[in-house]
Formats: structure tokens, sequence, C-alpha cells
């Protein structure tokens, strides 16, 4: 069944919503697993306010899709999520210094890296299964909604001013990140990442040290990560302790089999060549996306016009148009854009409806980036529930 005969046939679908909100807070899409519905709860972890927690062991809590009503999240309603469970705490960074392994082996402490040319970067950190929750049929992992993103302005010197202080061989192919933290048996595969020298060597690669004005909050990264515009979270490396730069792929467990789509499903700038297989690629590149922040599913909204706001992004062409539709995708009309914060950051996006007829109403948001993509109509199934960019549906009842 279609996600729009789901939500326009089944008389609960806004039912079930709003009971998630009245019991909890909270703001569950109808479309996610019932027991989904069920285990999630609002919680705080350190640093946080209220987030949606899916899982503490390891930790996963997802934004409120409300946050995105402002294209900036802020730091203590950004997204945490983590593969292992043996994490660092910030005592654990007393003395901490990043070890760079090139031509040479250099550690940089924090006042190193500060003192490199400087860098500020509006941009986009989405985890690759944000809303896998959302397809049909649901598939293996954790049950991302809408939330599982978050847009900041990221600040520190950039990745290829790091390099340059242990020295690129001409044969370099890959940049390999290891992070703090590690696995909690020793069966586990470390969270071990690789970027190709292109990339790694971009304006929008840097080794962020602060997000929003302030150092990284502990369970965004903190002392530093790497930020990766256009590219999906898995390769914004948290905690960084150690970059190398290599002449041979990255043979990893969550390089080699994990984070992996059928290979060309989804378009890229920049293919990876060192890790593509024929049958397969590393997820890399966003896709055009948008969600609706305002009104909420299960909302009433007033007969006599309401607001619709959220925002889009893309992989780094900047966002063009957005649509918005009232009756569940048939007919759309052109949102306004509000200030542009960059090509890889968040477009926030209102629409003022104007009168609307009593009832029933699904709202949806479609948009086109400034590269002529536009979201996908039908869901591209993957394995691993990748790239969810079907247009965003919203019932409410309009009184």
């Amino acid at each position: 069944m279609q996600r729009r005969e789901m939500l326009l046939g089944l008389g609960s679908a806004a039912a079930i919503s709003t009971a998630a909100r009245a019991g909890e807070g909270l703001n569950l899409d109808p479309m996610l697993p019932e027991g989904t519905r069920e285990e999630a709860v609002l919680a705080s972890p350190p640093g946080k306010s209220r987030l949606i927690r899916l899982a503490d062991r390891p930790l996963n809590y997802e934004t409120q899709v409300q946050a995105f009503r402002e294209a900036i999240t802020p730091n203590e309603q950004f997204f945490v999520r983590y593969h292992l469970t043996d994490l660092p705490n910030e005592n654990s960074f007393n003395g901490w210094k990043l070890e760079i392994a090139g031509e040479k082996t250099v550690r940089l402490s924090m006042s190193d890296l500060t003192d490199l040319p400087q860098t500020d970067l509006t941009a986009v950190c989405q985890c690759s299964g944000n809303r896998r929750g959302l397809f049909q049929p649901h598939v293996a992992g954790v049950q991302w909604g809408l939330g599982a993103m978050g847009c900041a302005t990221w600040r520190g010197p950039r990745l290829r001013d790091v390099l340059a202080k242990a020295g690129v061989a001409q044969d370099a192919i890959e940049v390999w990140l290891d992070g703090a933290d590690g696995p909690a048996l020793p069966t586990t595969p470390d969270f071990r990442k690789s970027v190709p020298m292109k990339k790694a060597m971009a304006d929008e690669t840097i080794v962020a040290v602060a997000m929003n004005g302030a150092p990284l909050p502990l369970t965004n990264g903190f002392p530093a990560r790497l930020v990766v515009g256009g590219w999906t979270a898995t390769y914004w490396v948290k905690h960084l302790s150690r970059i190398e730069v290599s002449s041979k792929p990255l043979d990893s467990f969550w390089m080699q089999k994990a984070y992996r789509v059928p290979a060309g499903m989804f378009p890229v700038n920049l293919p990876f060549a060192s890790q593509n297989k024929d049958t397969d690629w590393p997820i890399t590149e966003m896709v055009v996306n948008s969600v609706i922040a305002e009104p909420l599913a299960g909302d009433q909204v007033a007969r006599s016009g309401f607001t619709v706001r959220g925002v889009a992004w893309d992989r780094g062409s900047g966002i063009g148009r957005v649509d918005v539709s009232l009756d569940g995708g048939k007919t759309w009309q052109n949102a306004l854009l509000d200030q542009n914060l960059g090509p890889y950051a968040f477009r926030r996006f209102t629409l003022n409806t104007g009168p609307v007829a009593r009832g029933k109403a699904v709202l949806a948001v479609r948009a086109t980036s400034n590269a002529k993509e536009t979201q996908a109509t039908v869901l591209k199934q993957n394995p691993a529930g990748y790239q969810n960019n079907v247009p965003h549906l919203v019932p409410v009842t309009v009184a």
C-alpha cells in the first residue's frame, strides 16, 4: 500500500500520532513501526534537551521535528548517533592530541588546530539511515523517523591544512579516520572510515572543533570531528584520535560491508573509485530532500489559513525551489525560500495557505536543487533503508 493511501485511508493514522503526542509530548510519524512508536520516549542525554530516545546502548537519540522550523539546529537539540557502546567521557580527553600519519607522523593539540586558518561551514549532518523507519516494507536497523539530522555552523581548520603538517605522498588515494569511541567486545569491528583524497582536500571538508559558536558537545564529537559537506554523516567521524594518509583502500567492516547501496542507485558527483564494486558502492552524497516542521502530524489547523514551515537540502548545489501541496500531492504551490546559508545548509521555506476547506487534509513537500534534481516520487528500495527522499506527508484536520 502506498504511503498516501495509508494516511488517507486509515482513519487511525492521525489518531496514532495525536495519542503519542498527548501521552509523551512526542510527534511520531504514523508510518513508523508499531514497536518503535511504543518504545520511543522523550529523554535528555548529557548536554541535550528533550530528544526522542530510540536506544541507549549505543546512544541513538533523534531530534524532534519541530526543531526544523529554523535552518540552524541548536546544539542542545542536535541528534545523537553511535554505533559502538564503549564511549569516552570528557576526562578521556585530558591532554588530547590528534595523531596525523602521512609522510611523517605528527600529533596536534587543540591549540595547534586552532592556530591553523579557521573555516566556518554551515552544513547538514544527516545519518545515512534517516527515515529508515518510514520504509515500506520495513527494513532492519535503527528505525529513525525524520530527525536523524541537523544543520549547524561548524568551525575548524580544513582537513588539507591538517594533513599538510604530516605531508601527503603523491600516491595517496584515501584518508583513513578513527575515533576514540570503541567496541565493548574484541569481536566487534572498530568504527573506522575513509574518504577519497579529492574529498579530503576539498574546501568543504574540515576538522571541526566548534559547533554554532561553542565547543563541540561531547555526544556530537568533542574535542574534534570530521565534517564532510554534502556527504552523509557516516564519514563525519566523532572524537577524532587518528588520521592516516594511505596509498591503499581501507579494508574495514564499516567500509567494505556496511553503509553500501546498489551500484548506481543514487546520483553522485564524486565517485569513490577505490571503494566501489561492480554490484554495490559506499553510500556517500546525500540526495535532495525536505521536511515539514509545522504543522505537525495530527494537528488541527484553521480554515482561515495557516503557515507551513520546514527546511530543504541537497548534497551541495543548493536548493532552488520548494513546492507544498495541501492535497497529498495532487496540486502544488511554490513556497517562499528564506535566506541562503550556503550550498551545504538547510534552506528554510514557508507557505501561507490562505483559506482552506474544512475536513481532513494531507500536506506534502518536495524540493528541487539548483542542479535541477527533484525528490523521488517512488521510494528507492534498498536493503539498508538509505536515502529515503520521497515527499514528506503530514495529515492534519482543517476546522
